[in-house]
């Protein structure tokens, strides 16, 4: 007796078709899973024996082995156990159907037959849209996420016996649908607004300045000083995600298995703070079966790295291959696995290792030594891809009583939208996409400069002793606050403004 039906296999953020193939025959009866099925897939064997009796089906008691095709592809994860199960009951003839191959069938299995929710539901919807011929099965909660791949047959299902009933022809269930671009609309809201952030005007400038171009950030203040509210503000004011950068987003989510069950599409820009003992693999992505970390979970938002120095070594240097390229490679001795990382790097720490250097209310204890010490613990290589240092003080109480709010998110986003219109306009020929992303050709044919702003950037760079990087970095920083100010060429109040942004460039 022989079986035959579909399912996927998640490869980085994408998905591809396995087919299950289900052989019984006489012999001693047990199952034997092939075709590099990992840990979790194995174990699925008595999962499914269970459900299928807990259903209410007879169990085979026969040798049965199941090959997961193409057999060189590795195998993992609880979402195979849905047509495992189908398939030990189509080759006992349990399952009365003979177009079981228009079917795509991914759930967990609990053992009284429940259908539980799984990840890489949407990479697998979008999987099967694209073969066009297919229907997906997957458990009710993931109901919305693969519907939101619009064009294919969802068909969501409480548990293994409404699976059969539907596949008989006992049940009809008609395809379930939601309107994708209604609930893209719904979802674009944020919870939090630079409204609510009571004085640091020079920080949200700078903040403005890097969504509006597209920079890196290192925010400089002591504790309690607000790097934290002001960095959570930030996606806020970036420009809002198209709906296939959300699809894209909502892929890498899914993947990882960090997309809650109640949101079938990430509307907003994520924002991802990992604590400062995350390890490399955590951060950068990793694993046995390669899944996304953080740099990943943050594509197309923000990731905020507080406390900066005290992150591990390897662990920031590790932040460079993303920074540079937007994607992590992870290399496996059986795979290559790509994941998008294109993000925005926001990183805070205190000034020195007490935290209140320049505090006008709080004396520092720290030596020279040790405040370079401290400053010492982010590398040169990582400094290179931050575009402004800021440094945030600690809010006034006079500040904090006042009852009027401050600027909203949404006239902040007017501008960056301004701007960003105006880089995208630029760099149309030139495969780049804002100011951030520029190398030193693109500075040079883009960021001309004003007579007296090159001598003014002259003359910075000799008393404030900034480096050939700072230069650098200036230029680019100032090529988005002349688009900011509707300047043609870069003059001198944006060389100025810019070099203002070089906390960490200077000497102690």
């Amino acid at each position: 007796m022989f079986s035959k039906l579909w399912t996927m296999a998640l490869e980085g953020i994408d998905a591809s078709l396995v087919e299950v193939e289900t052989q019984l025959e006489g012999g001693f009866e047990g199952i034997t899973i092939v075709g590099l099925a990992g840990a979790s897939v194995r174990e699925s064997k008595d999962r499914v024996s269970a459900a299928i009796r807990n259903s209410g089906f007879i169990y085979p008691r026969k040798k049965i082995t199941i090959n997961l095709a193409p057999a060189d592809k590795r195998k993992e994860g609880s979402a195979f156990d849905l047509p495992i199960a189908l398939g030990q009951l189509a080759a006992t003839g349990q399952i009365r159907n003979d177009d079981l191959d228009r079917f795509v069938c991914l759930g967990e299995l609990a053992l009284d037959g429940r259908l539980r929710h799984v990840r890489g539901v949407l990479p697998s919807a979008l999987a099967v849209r694209k073969l066009g011929n297919k229907a997906i099965i997957v458990p009710e909660s993931n109901a919305d996420e693969a519907a939101v791949a619009e064009g294919v047959d969802v068909y969501p299902m409480a548990n293994l016996r409404d699976v059969v009933d539907f596949l008989n022809g006992d049940d009809q269930v008609d395809p379930y649908t939601i309107n994708l671009r209604e609930l893209f609309a719904e979802r674009q809201q944020y919870d939090v607004d630079f409204s609510e952030v009571k004085g640091q005007d020079r920080a949200k400038r700078a903040l403005e300045i890097a969504a509006a171009g597209g920079h890196n950030v290192l925010l400089i203040g002591p504790p309690g000083s607000g790097k934290t509210m002001l960095s959570r503000r930030l996606p806020t004011i970036l420009p809002p995600p198209t709906l296939d950068e959300a699809l894209e987003t909502t892929q890498i989510h899914s993947v990882a298995g960090t997309l809650r069950e109640e949101t079938a599409l990430m509307a907003v820009r994520p924002f991802r703070s990992p604590h400062h003992t995350i390890s490399d693999a955590g951060l950068i992505g990793g694993g046995t079966i390669p899944i996304p970390g953080e740099v990943s979970l943050s594509h197309r938002g923000v990731l905020f790295l507080d406390e900066l120095p005290e992150f591990g070594k390897t662990t920031l240097d590790s932040l460079r291959q993303p920074l540079e390229d937007g994607e992590v490679v992870i290399a496996r001795v059986a795979m290559t696995t790509r994941f998008p990382a294109r993000f925005l790097l926001i990183a805070a720490m205190n000034p020195c290792p007490c935290g209140f250097l320049g505090d006008s209310n709080r004396e520092c204890v720290c030596s020279i030594n040790q405040v370079r010490a401290y400053r010492a613990r982010i590398s040169g290589p990582l400094l290179d891809r931050i575009d402004l240092h800021v440094s945030v003080p600690a809010v006034k109480a006079e500040e904090l009583s006042l009852k009027s709010e401050g600027e909203p998110s949404s006239s902040m986003r007017d501008r960056v939208m301004n701007a960003r219109n105006i880089q995208l306009a630029r760099f149309q020929d030139a495969g780049i996409f804002s100011n951030g992303e520029m190398v030193s050709r693109h500075v040079r044919n883009y960021a001309k400069v004003s007579d007296g702003a090159e001598k003014m950037l002259q003359e910075a760079i000799k008393r404030l002793g900034l480096s050939a990087r700072a230069h650098f970095r200036s230029m680019k920083v100032a090529r988005t606050i002349a688009d900011m100010a509707g300047h043609e060429e870069v003059q001198e109040d944006d060389i100025l403004e810019a070099v203002g942004f070089r906390e960490l460039d200077r000497e102690v």
